[in-house]
């Protein structure tokens, strides 16, 4: 009997590895690794990521702390580190038995990481390379080096059956964990907000660099909006990959009471009346909250100006580029005016049909972010492929 069960497990058991760079790749990993355990509890995830990769199960053989870049100078910085992890993964892979690698986003290097591998393995994508809006060329390496993609936008999906790309769409895997853990009014409590008041949210975004570069933005136009409309009160939603401190000197130079809440964006969200929201995934997840809210984006100069000649599409924002029209103003990089942005907010707040109509955009918006389950489908397809 002890042998037949060992036989078992030894046809069952795989050996995967998987790697992401970003916290919001390590988000979506964890879900995606949950689902792989679910579907098949013996396999073996070893994984470039972090904290939530972690508590989904995966043995993580190099924390990606620090490795998170903004811009082209960023990369340059942490050459010596993606060169050593690009070997140390290839090392990996030719001592231990694996039986696929899956990438997720981070395509700079994860492309590159796959042409290294050079099809040894099968090289699952997940979380595609924004190829449809910049560098259109890495669609030859794609086809060239990967095994499969697996795409979580529907364009995505159509964009890449025209370049002879059989992509498969799952849908978006924030349908499934959007959503509040507190009821409104206790969290209004936790936080030492009033219920008869209105909230606006700040989302600065995830980075170090981000919060320095849009809090400061964000936090003028939040003292100009509250002159104008003095019954306000705000709430800012911190990641843990930024230190508490930076967020209060920040704020500590403008007139404005804000509560900082860590590591609970959709309570925040479920709170406010309105957000001014970090371009990037917080504005899916403020769609799929159904808040109004405006984007704000800026980045260093030399990192635009390279930047921004590659991007093709006329939007910054996601859930513009999901709606395939502006239903969310765009504050990017030298309109980044905090006058003009409270002038937008107050003009948006004080008038039902503007409102309404944003709050029909996002509806049509989430809707299109496909069917729930994401991870739970990807992770199927991927066991599919053994």
């Amino acid at each position: 009997m002890a042998q037949i069960n060992s036989i078992l497990n030894t046809q069952y058991s795989k050996h995967i590895i998987v790697v992401c760079g970003e916290p919001s790749g390590d988000l979506n990993a964890s879900l995606l690794a949950e689902g792989l355990k679910k579907l098949n509890p013996e396999i073996k995830i070893s994984a470039i990521g972090g904290e939530l990769l972690r508590k989904a199960g995966a043995e993580i053989f190099f924390d990606i702390a620090g490795i998170s870049v903004m811009g082209i100078f960023d990369v340059i910085r942490r050459l010596p580190k993606f060169f050593a992890l690009k070997k140390l993964i290839l090392k990996k892979i030719a001592e231990e038995k694996i039986d696929a690698i899956i990438l997720l986003d981070f395509s700079g290097f994860n492309l590159r990481l796959a042409k290294a591998i050079n099809k040894k393995i099968p090289v699952i994508y997940y979380i595609s390379p924004q190829v449809w809006a910049s560098r259109p060329g890495r669609i030859a390496t794609i086809k060239k080096y990967i095994s499969r993609i697996i795409v979580i936008f529907k364009f995505e999906k159509e964009f890449y059956k025209k370049y002879g790309v059989d992509a498969e769409f799952v849908g978006h895997p924030l349908l499934d964990i959007v959503k509040p853990i507190q009821e409104k009014n206790e969290f209004l409590k936790r936080c030492g907000l009033y219920e008869n008041k209105a909230t606006i949210a700040l989302l600065p975004g995830s980075r170090k660099s981000e919060v320095k570069n849009i809090l400061p933005i964000m936090a003028k136009s939040a003292e100009l909006i509250n002159q104008k409309m003095p019954n306000l009160q705000f709430v800012i939603a911190r990641s843990h990959n930024v230190e508490l401190n930076i967020y209060k000197e920040i704020i500590d130079n403008f007139k404005i009471d804000a509560a900082i809440i860590e590591g609970r964006t959709y309570d925040c969200l479920n709170i406010a009346d309105f957000a001014l929201v970090c371009s990037g995934t917080a504005t899916l997840e403020t769609a799929i909250m159904q808040k109004p809210f405006v984007i704000v984006y800026r980045m260093n100069l030399l990192n635009y100006l390279l930047y921004r000649p590659q991007v093709k599409l006329p939007y910054i924002g996601m859930v513009n580029i999901v709606a395939g029209k502006k239903i969310i103003p765009e504050f990017i990089q030298f309109n980044t005016n905090p006058e003009k942005i409270a002038e937008t907010v107050l003009g948006i707040l004080s008038d039902e049909t503007k409102l309404s109509q944003i709050k029909k955009g996002l509806s049509e918006t989430s809707f299109l972010l496909g069917p729930s389950n994401a991870a739970a489908s990807a992770a199927g397809i991927i066991l599919n492929q053994f």
